[in-house]
């Protein structure tokens, strides 16, 4: 499974970006999707995941009331629309793919695949 993630980019604070990460190869069969992000000097952190099937949203807790991950099934494809931005949201968001299920859809070492990030800047 190979991924591709888009959308990133330089917002001003307060402004909005929407990701996606298209899985290419063959069509995803996988339990979940997520979003990570890794900002400069600072761990890996889980932001939004999805199950696959039953499209189920996961959240940080600094993502909830800001942030909406979607799927859509057809394309292969997820997304992250992100409003509300804050300089604090700005780091590399990467997207990953679980393709069995596991206890938790938060931990960046339980997915398999993962793509190759794209830069989120929230300018103050």
């Amino acid at each position: 499974v190979q991924l591709q993630a888009s959308g990133g980019g330089l917002v001003q604070n307060g402004g909005s970006l929407r990701l996606s990460c298209a899985a290419s190869g063959r069509t995803f069969s996988g339990y979940a999707m997520g979003w990570f992000r890794q900002a400069p000097g600072k761990e890996r952190e889980f932001v939004a995941a999805i199950t696959w099937r039953e499209a189920s949203p996961y959240y940080a807790d600094s993502a909830k009331d800001r942030f909406t991950i979607a799927r859509d099934y057809a394309k292969n494809t997820v997304f992250m629309q992100m409003h509300g931005l804050k300089t604090e949201d700005t780091a590399v968001y990467y997207c990953a793919a679980m393709m069995a299920p596991q206890d938790l859809v938060t931990m960046p070492v339980l997915y398999d695949y993962w793509g190759q990030g794209t830069q989120v800047t929230v300018s103050s």
